[in-house]
């Protein structure tokens, strides 16, 4: 479900466009209502396991995610 209007990228390379996705629209909506919130991981984490209890089809994204967002720095690391 990708739409093609280009818009900046969220991570690096502020000049480069990328393609929209659908879900794209959750993570705005996310940003905009609790954008100026400070979490901890512990919260993410407990709401992550919580979404999942409630929605056991997502499990293997929100596994994907949860390991993405806990390896991001071994990337700089093979630098």
């Amino acid at each position: 479900m990708k739409r093609n209007d280009a818009r900046p990228p969220a991570g690096p390379g502020p000049h480069q466009e990328r393609e929209l996705y659908f879900t794209d629209r959750g993570i705005e909506e996310l940003e905009k209502r609790r954008g100026e919130e400070e979490v901890t991981f512990e919260w993410l984490a407990e709401q992550l396991r919580t979404f999942v209890d409630l929605n056991p089809d997502f499990e293997v994204p929100v596994e994907r995610l949860a390991t993405w967002l806990a390896r991001l720095d071994d990337e700089d690391e093979d630098e």
